[in-house]
């Protein structure tokens, strides 16, 4: 419950920083410019991050990234009422500052997900259960910093998430977890460590090709987002409140589509069912980017945000099944640093290319980009398929065959 209040804060601030940066430069390079700002020093940071995870108490890392995010997010408050004539440098510089504090909440957040699931078997219905309450608060958050916004202004929307920290600090203060099994501190150095954890990702065909396909889509696909002040505000002919809606839709299709996979039956190959979510990612946005009627391409947006869903839930639920405790603090940092080098650097070529060719062509582009993407993935996973069941099938014959084989 404190957690869905700090992130309803999260998206508030985020839909208001796209708005605020886009208002003041009407340039869609600068949107790209903030997102890689928030991003690009988690993915710097994340791997020491996971290191932090494994030898020291993940709950406390936690409560003390929550604290100094907090002290961030009232920084940039007063930045925005005081200093709004540089707001954009600003909100830069501190999104940096965000970035660096999440490479180590990251890892930490992630890790202590299994440790509160006792039924290792719930743990991907818990995992897309936490999505829903991610995608609950996306929905809700923008559409009410669409109405702050023009309202109350901007600083209103960056004071309520500094508001929104102290909920979640009060539920972490409340837990009381299991003793955390810490790794010794001065057994290896930081190169052996990360080397036995690539070397478990190399040698984990699930695990390494999940991390290819997350990296493909977050460099290609994934930074569509970046441009949802410019359809809004340009193609739309919206206002902040439009923008608001647009961000909130995305979060409804997400949050029904984490509601789907929260219903899926234990068991179920998730990595098929990430592949044909892909597909409906690829076509909702294909759709959307062509659409003039807002309804309408709202409509689409839903259903590619039901299938982008999948995109982060279930490549993280692989990952957290796959990985024993004691490298997992290692393993998903490598998966963040990924998702996080990616996204930056995709925001910045998107930002740069809708310049060039247009929002709509460049978005467009990436809905295409995700439909060729999940059918190479789906052949992948059909090549593997065939793969186990001829290794299972000589395991499984008299000895006498396999010699005359």
């Amino acid at each position: 419950m404190g957690q869905s209040v700090s992130l309803v804060g999260t998206w508030m601030q985020k839909t208001a920083v796209s708005w605020v940066v886009y208002s003041l430069t009407r340039s869609k390079f600068m949107l790209g410019v903030t997102v890689f700002a928030t991003l690009f020093p988690t993915a710097l940071v994340s791997l020491y991050g996971g290191i932090v995870a494994d030898r020291y108490n993940r709950y406390k890392v936690l409560l003390s990234t929550q604290i100094i995010s907090l002290l961030q997010a009232v920084l940039l408050t007063l930045a925005i009422v005081f200093f709004k004539q540089y707001a954009v440098w600003e909100i830069i510089i501190l999104s940096a500052m965000l970035g660096i504090i999440n490479g180590f909440d990251g890892p930490a957040r992630q890790s202590l997900v299994r440790e509160l699931v006792e039924n290792k078997e719930d743990l991907p219905n818990a995992l897309a259960l936490n999505s829903s309450m991610v995608n609950l608060s996306k929905l809700i958050g923008p559409a009410i910093a669409g109405f702050i916004l023009e309202r109350f202004g901007d600083a209103t929307c960056f004071g309520f998430n500094a508001i929104s920290f102290i909920p979640v600090i009060i539920s972490l203060l409340l837990m009381k977890l299991p003793k955390q099994e810490l790794k010794p501190k001065t057994d290896k150095n930081l190169k052996k460590e990360f080397a036995e954890a690539f070397f478990y990702i190399k040698n984990t065909p699930v695990v390494i090709s999940v991390i290819i396909f997350v990296g493909v889509i977050s460099l290609l696909v994934l930074p569509f987002s970046t441009l949802t002040p410019v359809f809004a505000k340009d193609i739309f002919k919206g206002s902040a409140s439009t923008l608001g809606i647009i961000d909130g839709v995305i979060g409804f299709g997400a949050f029904i589509g984490a509601l789907f996979l929260a219903s899926l039956k234990q068991g179920r190959n998730l990595s098929k069912v990430l592949a044909i979510n892909t597909l409906v990612f690829g076509i909702g946005l294909t759709l959307f980017s062509q659409i003039l009627i807002l309804p309408l391409a709202l409509l689409f947006i839903a259903v590619g945000a039901f299938g982008m869903m999948s995109v982060r839930t279930i490549s993280n639920t692989i990952v957290q099944i796959h990985v024993p405790n004691q490298f997992r603090g290692r393993v998903i940092s490598i998966y963040l640093m990924v998702l996080t080098t990616m996204m930056p650097i995709g925001s910045l070529l998107i930002g740069a290319v809708s310049h060039y060719i247009g929002v709509q062509t460049t978005v467009l582009l990436e809905g295409f980009l995700a439909l060729i993407i999940a059918v190479f993935y789906g052949r992948y996973l059909k090549k593997e398929k065939l793969k186990k069941e001829e290794q299972s099938l000589l395991q499984h014959q008299p000895e006498e065959v396999v010699i005359q084989a």
